[in-house]
Protein backbone atom coordinates (compact mmCIF):
# COMPACT_ATOMS: atom_id res chain seq x y z
CA UNK A 1 0.00 0.00 0.00
CA UNK A 2 2.89 2.41 0.98
CA UNK A 3 4.89 1.92 -2.73
CA UNK A 4 0.84 2.45 -4.24
CA UNK A 5 0.90 5.89 -2.18
CA UNK A 6 4.51 6.84 -3.59
CA UNK A 7 4.34 6.10 -7.08
CA UNK A 8 0.44 7.66 -6.86
CA UNK A 9 0.09 10.39 -4.15
CA UNK A 10 -3.06 11.63 -5.15
CA UNK A 11 -4.85 8.29 -5.59
CA UNK A 12 -7.45 9.06 -2.84
CA UNK A 13 -8.68 12.30 -3.76
CA UNK A 14 -7.92 12.32 -7.99
CA UNK A 15 -10.42 11.60 -10.98
CA UNK A 16 -10.44 8.08 -12.03
CA UNK A 17 -8.29 7.23 -14.55
CA UNK A 18 -9.32 5.43 -18.02
CA UNK A 19 -7.66 2.39 -17.14
CA UNK A 20 -10.31 2.20 -13.91
CA UNK A 21 -13.21 3.16 -15.77
CA UNK A 22 -14.60 -0.11 -16.54
CA UNK A 23 -14.21 -1.76 -13.40
CA UNK A 24 -16.04 0.98 -11.55
CA UNK A 25 -18.68 1.09 -13.95
CA UNK A 26 -19.18 -2.72 -13.02
CA UNK A 27 -19.20 -1.85 -9.32
CA UNK A 28 -22.05 1.18 -10.34
CA UNK A 29 -23.88 -1.43 -11.75
CA UNK A 30 -24.66 -3.81 -8.88
CA UNK A 31 -24.57 -0.87 -6.05
CA UNK A 32 -28.31 -1.65 -4.87
CA UNK A 33 -28.95 2.43 -3.60
CA UNK A 34 -28.08 3.83 -6.97
CA UNK A 35 -30.21 1.46 -9.17
CA UNK A 36 -32.95 2.34 -6.80
CA UNK A 37 -32.03 5.80 -6.89
CA UNK A 38 -32.23 5.66 -10.56
CA UNK A 39 -35.63 3.65 -10.42
CA UNK A 40 -37.10 6.76 -8.63
CA UNK A 41 -35.86 9.22 -10.48
CA UNK A 42 -37.48 7.52 -13.45
CA UNK A 43 -40.46 6.75 -12.02
CA UNK A 44 -41.41 8.94 -9.29
CA UNK A 45 -44.90 8.23 -8.14
CA UNK A 46 -44.35 4.30 -8.93
CA UNK A 47 -45.50 2.60 -5.38
CA UNK A 48 -42.47 0.97 -3.54
CA UNK A 49 -43.48 -3.11 -4.24
CA UNK A 50 -43.69 -1.81 -7.96
CA UNK A 51 -40.47 -0.07 -8.36
CA UNK A 52 -38.73 -3.13 -6.45
CA UNK A 53 -39.97 -5.32 -9.55
CA UNK A 54 -38.80 -2.14 -12.18
CA UNK A 55 -34.76 -2.34 -10.65
CA UNK A 56 -33.95 -5.56 -12.59
CA UNK A 57 -34.95 -3.50 -15.57
CA UNK A 58 -33.16 -0.03 -14.66
CA UNK A 59 -30.00 -1.79 -14.09
CA UNK A 60 -30.28 -4.12 -17.49
CA UNK A 61 -30.80 -0.49 -19.41
CA UNK A 62 -28.01 1.28 -17.39
CA UNK A 63 -25.80 -1.93 -18.57
CA UNK A 64 -26.81 -1.49 -22.48
CA UNK A 65 -25.89 2.23 -22.20
CA UNK A 66 -22.91 2.46 -20.04
CA UNK A 67 -21.38 -1.31 -20.54
CA UNK A 68 -18.79 -0.41 -23.20
CA UNK A 69 -17.51 2.64 -22.07
CA UNK A 70 -13.71 2.07 -21.11
CA UNK A 71 -12.71 6.20 -20.94
CA UNK A 72 -13.72 9.28 -19.29
CA UNK A 73 -14.07 11.04 -22.65
CA UNK A 74 -17.03 8.12 -23.18
CA UNK A 75 -18.76 8.50 -20.02
CA UNK A 76 -18.61 12.46 -20.25
CA UNK A 77 -20.02 11.72 -23.95
CA UNK A 78 -23.13 9.73 -22.53
CA UNK A 79 -23.52 12.22 -19.52
CA UNK A 80 -23.31 14.90 -22.60
CA UNK A 81 -26.57 13.85 -24.05
CA UNK A 82 -28.82 13.98 -20.41
CA UNK A 83 -26.90 17.43 -19.93
CA UNK A 84 -28.72 18.35 -23.00
CA UNK A 85 -31.88 17.24 -22.36
CA UNK A 86 -31.89 18.89 -19.23
CA UNK A 87 -30.65 22.54 -20.28
CA UNK A 88 -33.24 22.09 -22.97
CA UNK A 89 -35.93 21.55 -20.14
CA UNK A 90 -34.56 23.79 -17.12
CA UNK A 91 -33.10 26.77 -18.97
CA UNK A 92 -34.67 29.04 -21.32
CA UNK A 93 -31.04 30.28 -22.30
CA UNK A 94 -27.24 29.57 -21.63
CA UNK A 95 -24.78 32.25 -22.53
CA UNK A 96 -20.75 32.78 -22.50
CA UNK A 97 -18.66 35.67 -22.56
CA UNK A 98 -14.83 35.97 -22.29
CA UNK A 99 -13.73 32.44 -23.46
CA UNK A 100 -12.11 34.25 -26.61
CA UNK A 101 -9.94 35.67 -24.49
CA UNK A 102 -8.34 32.64 -23.57
CA UNK A 103 -5.91 30.28 -24.98
CA UNK A 104 -7.10 27.06 -25.91
CA UNK A 105 -3.80 25.18 -25.28
CA UNK A 106 -3.37 26.66 -21.66
CA UNK A 107 -4.49 25.08 -18.35
CA UNK A 108 -6.54 27.54 -16.05
CA UNK A 109 -7.30 27.76 -12.28
CA UNK A 110 -10.81 28.60 -13.09
CA UNK A 111 -12.26 30.19 -9.24
CA UNK A 112 -15.93 30.81 -9.54
CA UNK A 113 -18.74 31.89 -7.13
CA UNK A 114 -20.87 29.34 -6.10
CA UNK A 115 -24.72 28.95 -6.30
CA UNK A 116 -24.97 25.18 -7.22
CA UNK A 117 -23.60 22.53 -5.70
CA UNK A 118 -23.20 20.16 -9.54
CA UNK A 119 -24.14 22.78 -11.79
CA UNK A 120 -21.68 25.73 -10.98
CA UNK A 121 -19.03 23.40 -12.35
CA UNK A 122 -21.18 21.74 -15.00
CA UNK A 123 -21.51 24.56 -17.27
CA UNK A 124 -18.36 25.89 -17.18
CA UNK A 125 -17.07 22.15 -18.56
CA UNK A 126 -20.69 22.60 -20.69
CA UNK A 127 -18.91 25.70 -22.54
CA UNK A 128 -15.53 23.35 -22.99
CA UNK A 129 -17.38 21.01 -24.35
CA UNK A 130 -19.07 22.40 -27.09
CA UNK A 131 -15.68 24.28 -27.97
CA UNK A 132 -14.41 20.91 -28.33
CA UNK A 133 -11.73 22.06 -25.75
CA UNK A 134 -10.73 19.55 -23.11
CA UNK A 135 -12.85 19.47 -19.37
CA UNK A 136 -11.83 20.75 -16.66
CA UNK A 137 -11.07 18.61 -13.19
CA UNK A 138 -13.68 19.84 -10.49
CA UNK A 139 -13.09 20.29 -7.11
CA UNK A 140 -15.71 19.05 -4.80
CA UNK A 141 -16.28 18.58 -0.69
CA UNK A 142 -16.22 14.94 1.06
CA UNK A 143 -18.74 16.04 2.44
CA UNK A 144 -21.09 15.51 -0.42
CA UNK A 145 -19.56 12.13 -1.01
CA UNK A 146 -21.18 10.32 2.04
CA UNK A 147 -22.67 7.08 -0.26
CA UNK A 148 -19.96 5.72 -2.37
CA UNK A 149 -21.57 5.19 -5.76
CA UNK A 150 -22.10 9.41 -5.82
CA UNK A 151 -18.21 9.75 -5.11
CA UNK A 152 -17.68 7.22 -7.83
CA UNK A 153 -19.96 8.86 -9.83
CA UNK A 154 -18.08 12.81 -9.62
CA UNK A 155 -14.65 10.58 -9.80
CA UNK A 156 -15.89 9.46 -13.26
CA UNK A 157 -16.55 12.52 -14.49
CA UNK A 158 -13.56 13.87 -13.64
CA UNK A 159 -13.91 15.56 -10.11
CA UNK A 160 -11.32 15.18 -7.01
CA UNK A 161 -12.16 15.11 -3.82
CA UNK A 162 -11.24 17.99 -1.14
CA UNK A 163 -11.36 16.84 1.96
CA UNK A 164 -12.97 18.56 4.50
CA UNK A 165 -13.85 16.03 7.27
CA UNK A 166 -10.27 15.58 8.28
CA UNK A 167 -9.42 15.95 12.16
CA UNK A 168 -6.57 17.14 13.94
CA UNK A 169 -4.14 20.02 12.83
CA UNK A 170 -1.57 17.55 11.32
CA UNK A 171 -4.33 15.86 9.45
CA UNK A 172 -5.48 18.63 7.83
CA UNK A 173 -1.88 20.44 7.20
CA UNK A 174 -1.43 17.16 4.82
CA UNK A 175 -4.62 17.11 3.61
CA UNK A 176 -4.06 20.73 2.37
CA UNK A 177 -1.12 20.77 1.15
CA UNK A 178 -1.66 17.20 -1.16
CA UNK A 179 -4.79 19.27 -2.46
CA UNK A 180 -2.65 22.12 -3.42
CA UNK A 181 0.08 19.72 -4.49
CA UNK A 182 -2.48 17.99 -6.88
CA UNK A 183 -4.23 21.60 -8.20
CA UNK A 184 -0.78 23.01 -9.08
CA UNK A 185 0.67 19.64 -10.98
CA UNK A 186 -3.17 19.54 -12.92
CA UNK A 187 -2.10 22.72 -14.15
CA UNK A 188 1.27 21.87 -15.13
CA UNK A 189 -0.13 18.69 -16.99
CA UNK A 190 -1.87 20.86 -19.27
CA UNK A 191 -5.40 20.23 -17.06
CA UNK A 192 -7.80 23.12 -16.12
CA UNK A 193 -9.32 23.24 -12.76
CA UNK A 194 -12.67 24.17 -10.87
CA UNK A 195 -13.02 25.05 -7.40
CA UNK A 196 -15.23 27.64 -5.60
CA UNK A 197 -14.27 31.06 -4.11
CA UNK A 198 -15.26 29.69 -0.82
CA UNK A 199 -16.48 26.60 0.64
CA UNK A 200 -20.11 25.91 0.59
CA UNK A 201 -22.87 27.78 -1.39
CA UNK A 202 -23.41 31.84 -1.12
CA UNK A 203 -26.67 31.07 0.53
CA UNK A 204 -27.23 35.03 0.33
CA UNK A 205 -26.22 35.44 -2.92
CA UNK A 206 -23.44 37.74 -1.90
CA UNK A 207 -20.65 36.30 -3.65
CA UNK A 208 -16.84 36.76 -1.42
CA UNK A 209 -13.79 35.04 -2.34
CA UNK A 210 -12.17 33.20 1.49
CA UNK A 211 -8.68 34.17 1.22
CA UNK A 212 -8.32 30.50 3.26
CA UNK A 213 -8.51 28.90 -0.24
CA UNK A 214 -6.00 31.14 -1.66
CA UNK A 215 -3.82 30.29 0.85
CA UNK A 216 -4.45 26.51 0.30
CA UNK A 217 -3.38 27.01 -3.52
CA UNK A 218 0.18 28.19 -1.96
CA UNK A 219 1.11 25.51 0.84
CA UNK A 220 2.81 23.07 -1.20
CA UNK A 221 4.57 25.46 -2.77
CA UNK A 222 5.81 27.50 0.12
CA UNK A 223 9.53 26.48 0.51
CA UNK A 224 10.26 26.73 -3.44
CA UNK A 225 8.61 30.56 -4.03
CA UNK A 226 6.57 33.39 -2.85
CA UNK A 227 3.17 33.59 -2.47
CA UNK A 228 2.77 36.05 -5.53
CA UNK A 229 5.51 33.45 -7.69
CA UNK A 230 2.92 30.66 -6.57
CA UNK A 231 -0.43 32.48 -7.60
CA UNK A 232 0.94 33.36 -11.25
CA UNK A 233 2.14 29.54 -12.01
CA UNK A 234 -1.76 28.98 -11.58
CA UNK A 235 -3.18 30.83 -14.05
CA UNK A 236 -5.98 31.93 -12.02
CA UNK A 237 -8.98 33.16 -14.00
CA UNK A 238 -12.28 34.21 -12.10
CA UNK A 239 -15.48 33.30 -13.52
CA UNK A 240 -19.22 34.77 -12.64
CA UNK A 241 -21.87 32.01 -13.21
CA UNK A 242 -25.51 33.40 -12.90
CA UNK A 243 -28.63 31.72 -13.08
CA UNK A 244 -32.45 33.98 -13.73
CA UNK A 245 -33.82 31.81 -11.08
CA UNK A 246 -32.08 29.76 -7.94
CA UNK A 247 -33.58 26.17 -7.84
CA UNK A 248 -33.04 25.97 -4.31
CA UNK A 249 -33.97 29.82 -3.92
CA UNK A 250 -36.46 28.63 -1.27
CA UNK A 251 -34.61 25.79 0.67
CA UNK A 252 -31.56 28.29 1.13
CA UNK A 253 -33.94 31.11 2.23
CA UNK A 254 -35.94 28.56 4.94
CA UNK A 255 -32.29 27.18 6.04
CA UNK A 256 -30.53 31.55 6.77
CA UNK A 257 -33.98 31.98 8.72
CA UNK A 258 -33.88 29.20 10.74
CA UNK A 259 -30.24 29.68 11.88
CA UNK A 260 -30.97 33.47 12.00
CA UNK A 261 -33.56 32.42 14.26
CA UNK A 262 -32.43 29.16 16.55
CA UNK A 263 -28.64 29.39 15.64
CA UNK A 264 -28.61 26.73 13.79
CA UNK A 265 -30.17 24.55 11.24
CA UNK A 266 -29.83 20.42 11.54
CA UNK A 267 -29.81 19.03 7.40
CA UNK A 268 -32.46 15.82 6.66
CA UNK A 269 -29.60 12.79 6.10
CA UNK A 270 -30.11 13.33 2.47
CA UNK A 271 -30.38 16.87 2.29
CA UNK A 272 -27.07 17.37 -0.08
CA UNK A 273 -28.11 14.82 -2.15
CA UNK A 274 -31.58 16.17 -2.75
CA UNK A 275 -30.12 19.75 -3.57
CA UNK A 276 -28.05 18.21 -6.11
CA UNK A 277 -31.01 16.68 -7.90
CA UNK A 278 -32.92 19.87 -7.26
CA UNK A 279 -29.85 21.62 -8.69
CA UNK A 280 -29.55 19.87 -12.12
CA UNK A 281 -33.81 19.37 -12.37
CA UNK A 282 -35.04 22.50 -11.34
CA UNK A 283 -35.88 25.46 -13.54
CA UNK A 284 -33.34 27.99 -13.78
CA UNK A 285 -34.14 30.15 -16.36
CA UNK A 286 -31.65 32.55 -18.65
CA UNK A 287 -27.87 31.31 -17.27
CA UNK A 288 -24.60 33.51 -18.05
CA UNK A 289 -21.32 31.99 -17.68
CA UNK A 290 -18.59 35.12 -17.71
CA UNK A 291 -14.96 34.12 -17.66
CA UNK A 292 -13.01 37.20 -16.50
CA UNK A 293 -9.04 37.94 -17.01
CA UNK A 294 -6.35 36.23 -16.14
CA UNK A 295 -4.39 37.10 -12.65
CA UNK A 296 -1.25 38.49 -14.43
CA UNK A 297 -0.16 40.97 -11.51
CA UNK A 298 1.79 40.12 -8.25
CA UNK A 299 -0.06 39.71 -5.36
CA UNK A 300 2.06 39.13 -2.11
CA UNK A 301 -1.02 38.67 -0.15
CA UNK A 302 -4.03 36.45 -0.27
CA UNK A 303 -6.38 39.29 0.73
CA UNK A 304 -5.13 41.53 -1.89
CA UNK A 305 -5.83 38.46 -4.31
CA UNK A 306 -9.06 37.93 -2.92
CA UNK A 307 -10.19 41.09 -3.34
CA UNK A 308 -9.48 41.21 -6.94
CA UNK A 309 -11.02 38.07 -7.56
CA UNK A 310 -14.08 39.55 -5.95
CA UNK A 311 -13.73 42.63 -7.97
CA UNK A 312 -13.52 40.51 -11.17
CA UNK A 313 -16.64 38.35 -9.94
CA UNK A 314 -19.38 40.95 -9.02
CA UNK A 315 -18.34 42.86 -12.35
CA UNK A 316 -18.82 39.98 -14.64
CA UNK A 317 -21.93 38.96 -12.94
CA UNK A 318 -24.52 39.15 -15.97
CA UNK A 319 -27.49 40.43 -13.93
CA UNK A 320 -31.30 39.67 -14.50
CA UNK A 321 -34.18 40.78 -14.32
CA UNK A 322 -35.13 38.74 -11.06
CA UNK A 323 -31.80 40.69 -9.99
CA UNK A 324 -33.18 44.01 -11.16
CA UNK A 325 -36.89 43.80 -8.98
CA UNK A 326 -35.04 42.32 -5.99
CA UNK A 327 -33.27 45.33 -5.67
CA UNK A 328 -35.53 47.65 -6.38
CA UNK A 329 -35.59 48.35 -10.08
CA UNK A 330 -38.66 46.84 -11.31
CA UNK A 331 -38.74 49.26 -14.56
CA UNK A 332 -35.95 46.99 -15.86
CA UNK A 333 -37.91 43.83 -15.96
CA UNK A 334 -41.53 43.01 -17.89
CA UNK A 335 -44.73 43.07 -16.04
CA UNK A 336 -44.99 39.23 -17.00
CA UNK A 337 -41.18 39.17 -14.90
CA UNK A 338 -42.24 40.96 -12.30
CA UNK A 339 -45.61 38.71 -12.05
CA UNK A 340 -43.36 35.36 -12.77
CA UNK A 341 -40.68 36.57 -9.92
CA UNK A 342 -43.30 37.46 -6.91
CA UNK A 343 -44.98 34.30 -7.78
CA UNK A 344 -41.60 32.03 -6.50
CA UNK A 345 -42.37 33.88 -2.63
CA UNK A 346 -46.00 32.04 -1.80
CA UNK A 347 -45.68 30.47 0.90
CA UNK A 348 -42.94 31.82 2.80
CA UNK A 349 -42.59 33.99 5.78
CA UNK A 350 -42.31 37.38 5.99
CA UNK A 351 -38.44 37.16 6.97
CA UNK A 352 -37.62 34.26 4.46
CA UNK A 353 -39.25 36.54 1.41
CA UNK A 354 -37.04 39.28 2.92
CA UNK A 355 -33.82 36.89 2.83
CA UNK A 356 -34.83 35.52 -0.42
CA UNK A 357 -34.91 38.92 -1.63
CA UNK A 358 -32.33 40.01 -0.73
CA UNK A 359 -30.18 37.00 -2.40
CA UNK A 360 -31.16 38.06 -5.84
CA UNK A 361 -30.60 41.57 -5.09
CA UNK A 362 -26.97 41.50 -3.43
CA UNK A 363 -25.37 40.64 -7.36
CA UNK A 364 -26.76 44.34 -8.22
CA UNK A 365 -25.44 45.82 -4.91
CA UNK A 366 -22.11 44.34 -5.18
CA UNK A 367 -21.67 45.39 -8.70
CA UNK A 368 -22.90 48.88 -8.10
CA UNK A 369 -20.53 48.80 -5.33
CA UNK A 370 -17.60 47.90 -7.35
CA UNK A 371 -18.71 50.63 -9.94
CA UNK A 372 -18.14 52.96 -7.06
CA UNK A 373 -15.11 51.84 -5.89
CA UNK A 374 -13.78 52.31 -9.93
CA UNK A 375 -14.93 55.87 -10.20
CA UNK A 376 -12.88 56.50 -7.01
Amino acid sequence: MEVNTQQDPFKEIRPYHDNEVEAVLQRLLYDNELIGAVTHYQFPSLPSWLAKLLKPFVRIGLAREFGDIQSVRQFQQAVAKYMTKMIARSTTRLSCSGMEALEDDEAYLFVSNHRDIAMDPAFVNWTHYQRNLPTVRVAIGDNLLSKPYVSDLMRLNKSFIVKRSSKGPREMLAAVTQLSAYIDQSIHEGESVWIAQREGRAKDGNDKTDPAILKMFYMSQRKQRSFAEAIKRLNIVPVSISYEFDPCDRAKAIELAEREKTGGYKKGQHEDIESIVQGITGYKGAVHIHFGDVIVDDYDAPEALAAELDRQIHQGYFLHPSNYIAAGQPDKATTAERDAFEERFRGLSPRESEIMRRMYANPVYNQELKKGDACE
